[in-house]
């Protein structure tokens, strides 16, 4: 639950200092300890990682959690690694970044009306996080809900960030959890005024390689989603 003084730099902080899941806390540091060996001369973040975005972003997309020589050496959710290309060449063709690459913290990308954040913070083994770790990561997906007042939409990518989506909204609006099932291009209403939660295929290697997610297919769900904002009215 957020405070009158609670921020999105407040938020970081926190994730970035979290040690609350010890089997993703050793992970992450021996990952960052290994290193890959095309990653050899990097210096490895190594902890949790943060949203990002434009505090005003009228989107906001939730993703899995940071991948083991992606986020968790860049430091930055969704850079370093091919779903993070992937995701950013259609943020950029949207009109979303200022660039269609994302490789490290100190590219220069920004985004304008959009926040990317996830649904757990620090690297899972297999990329496969337990569900109790996305419980004890859900707080700081309610509170970055409740200081992005201006969000018409949510883009939850693939099933987990899904659940962890709908329960967010669920705890944000006070509301009874959303029945619908996830899908790409699902789409839950949360009331009248309210934003829309969407759903996607994760731009995971496993999906983009395979063509269960094509380029073509998340571009014209982006336009689908910014076809359907829901009207300015105050959310809170």
């Amino acid at each position: 639950m957020t405070t009158p003084t609670d921020s999105l730099a407040q938020v970081r902080d926190q994730i970035v200092g979290c040690r609350l899941c010890s089997r993703l806390v050793a992970y992450r540091e021996r990952v960052a300890a290994d290193r890959k060996p095309e990653f050899r001369n990097d210096l490895y973040w190594g902890k949790g990682v943060p949203g990002f975005g434009d505090p005003n972003a009228r989107l906001v997309i939730v993703g899995l959690a940071p991948a083991a020589h992606g986020s968790n050496r860049t430091g930055r959710v969704f850079t370093g690694d091919r779903s993070a290309a992937f995701l950013v060449r259609s943020l950029n063709r949207a009109g979303y970044a200022n660039q269609p690459t994302s490789t490290r913290r100190s590219d220069g990308l920004r985004y304008t009306d959009a926040y990317v954040t996830a649904a757990v913070r620090c690297v899972p083994p297999n990329n496969r996080p337990h569900p109790d770790e996305r419980t004890r990561c859900l707080p700081y997906l309610v509170r970055e809900f409740h200081l992005l007042t201006s969000a018409r939409a949510y883009l939850a990518l693939g099933a987990f960030a899904w659940d962890a989506t709908l329960d967010a909204v669920s705890e944000t609006f006070g509301i009874a959890r959303p029945k619908t099932a996830f899908a790409h291009g699902a789409c839950a209403p949360l009331g009248e005024g309210r934003p829309l939660v969407w759903g996607s295929y994760h731009p995971s290697p496993q999906n983009t390689n395979t063509g269960k997610l094509t380029q073509a297919m998340f571009d014209d769900l982006l336009d689908r989603i910014a076809s359907a904002w829901t009207p300015t009215s105050p959310l809170r």
